[in-house]
């Protein structure tokens, strides 16, 4: 049987928590724009911009789909804490899991850099990209078991639709897996297919209701 005193501080692990993934994210928002390509300052012109755009269209791509997608990560996050009201040792580690895995994409974006889109770097960066999100899925599905951990203002219909969103970012992620080994632009364009899938569960979702 849980105590007033057991809910409390479930309740200031959960702040805790907030602050831990806030600061990762952020750090890792920052770190991906440290990989930003610097133009040679004594050739830099007006008129060698396009020429230096499409040198590291690449490596900009890359860049921009993981600032996009840790960016959206980040805000889920946000609201997935907003609707709950305490956390536990099982949300806690898996959340921990979570910023894990969001750390060796870091790690595999470096790989891409260094290896020049290197088709397997590709793939680790979908993979644990992928990772990232099924923890979120996974963390909620425990959060809303039972309704241990989420807020009593929140129905059961609102929190099956949540569960059903964060799905679309990890589905995508493993989508653009094999796309990896064919090409670093057909991997690039795979990623396309986000908007396609948030279209696909959300009608799914809605079928199941």
């Amino acid at each position: 049987m849980e105590t007033g005193a057991i809910v409390e501080r479930e309740a200031r692990q959960l702040r805790r928590l907030e602050t831990l993934i806030d600061v990762v994210y952020a750090l890792a928002i920052v770190r991906l724009f440290s990989h930003l390509p610097i133009p040679n300052k004594a050739e830099w012109t007006w008129d060698s911009v396009g020429h230096f755009l499409v040198d590291n269209i690449g490596l900009l791509a890359t860049l921009f789909i993981g600032i996009t997608l840790i960016s959206i990560y980040w805000i889920q996050n946000n609201s997935l804490f907003g609707n709950l009201v305490r956390t536990d040792n099982q949300h806690a580690v898996i959340s921990i899991f979570q910023l894990a895995f969001l750390l060796l994409y870091l790690y595999s974006v470096g790989l891409g850099i260094d290896f020049k889109g290197d088709r397997f770097a590709l793939a680790m960066q979908s993979v644990t990209l992928a990772l990232v999100g099924f923890c979120s899925v996974v963390a909620w599905h425990h959060a809303r078991k039972n309704r241990l951990l989420i807020s009593d203002e929140l129905s059961d219909e609102d929190a099956r639709e949540i569960h059903g969103r964060i799905m679309v970012e990890p589905v995508s992620a493993m989508i653009t897996l094999p796309c990896a080994f064919i090409s670093p632009v057909v991997w690039e364009l795979a990623w396309l297919v986000y908007p396609a899938t948030l279209l696909v569960i959300r009608k799914v979702r809605g079928g199941k209701k």
